[in-house]
């Protein structure tokens, strides 16, 4: 009591304490410790019932793509409100953490003919080493069989899996490597612009599901690009159209979707070939 009076007494009388200010001070730190010993405490957040957290894990089980918001809604429909971090601490102390969508890069190996401009994609990978991109460059000259000897110079970047091997490959189809200036993109324009165009065309329009899918799509994408798509380099021609086309009449005209209609491709359809309600209709995935 006397530290809390001691501030209303008058200037003279407090030059006449029996105390020094120190005590008054010790007085004071222990009258706030019994003020705030007597506050009560706030009560925390009640304990989640062991009923609600064997349901949360069965929903986690019976239902292995849903995440933690899914599962918090799924409990407010039907009455029940949990938090998403409760959810998750539940799960992870079972071991029963929600799968999510996890995002995987996936990595092409392409070759493009310049004067043709016609590509070629010997491969996909999740985890690409220089032993693979040698073994596809030689099974991609095998596949080209005497057409890879008129190959005369390779243009290829700086990136690490493109090692002596790879080069040797190809010097040994007669053809000379030059890699590319460091941090030099133009120097490799052609292939820049295919990756814009695939990228533009077709992967950012679909949801690719994994590696055998994006195989299955640039392959598809790539006989498009080299039969079916005009290309200003080429004078708005395909790299394997015909020399001389005559044209027939428009109505003949047929139109062929590529990659479940994602893309269309046009052909004239030869007089001798039935007419368009006998044809059977083709598709693509």
């Amino acid at each position: 009591m006397l530290s809390a009076l001691a501030r209303h007494l008058p200037p003279v009388l407090r030059c006449h304490r029996v105390v020094t200010p120190g005590t008054l001070l010790t007085w004071h730190r222990r009258l706030v410790r019994w003020k705030w010993r007597q506050t009560p405490t706030a009560p925390g957040r009640p304990p989640l019932a062991d009923e609600i957290a064997a349901f949360i894990q069965r929903l986690a089980r019976e239902n292995p793509t849903w995440g933690y918001v899914r599962i918090q809604g799924e409990l407010r429909r039907l009455g029940y409100r949990v938090a998403a971090a409760t959810i998750r601490r539940v799960l992870r102390r079972s071991g029963l953490p929600p799968r999510t969508a996890a995002i995987q890069r996936l990595y092409v190996f392409f070759v493009m003919e310049i004067a043709t401009r016609r590509v070629h994609v010997p491969g996909v990978t999740a985890h690409p080493t220089s032993t693979w991109v040698t073994q596809l460059a030689g099974n991609l000259l095998m596949d080209l069989d005497d057409r890879a000897g008129r190959f005369r110079f390779l243009i290829r970047d700086r990136d690490s899996k493109f090692t002596a091997p790879l080069d040797a490959v190809f010097v040994g189809n007669g053809t000379a490597v030059i890699p590319t200036p460091p941090q030099s993109p133009r120097s490799n324009a052609y292939a820049e612009r295919w990756i814009r165009t695939t990228h533009a065309e077709c992967t950012d329009r679909l949801l690719i599901t994994g590696e055998r899918h994006l195989r299955t799509v640039l392959n598809q994408y790539a006989e498009h690009y080299n039969a079916g798509r005009a290309h200003r380099g080429l004078d708005l021609r395909a790299p394997d159209d015909a020399p001389n086309v005559f044209p027939l009449p428009a109505a003949t005209v047929r139109r062929r979707q590529v990659l479940g209609g994602l893309l269309n491709e046009y052909y004239p359809r030869p007089p001798w070939l039935p007419h368009r309600s006998q044809e059977t209709p083709s598709s693509a995935t």
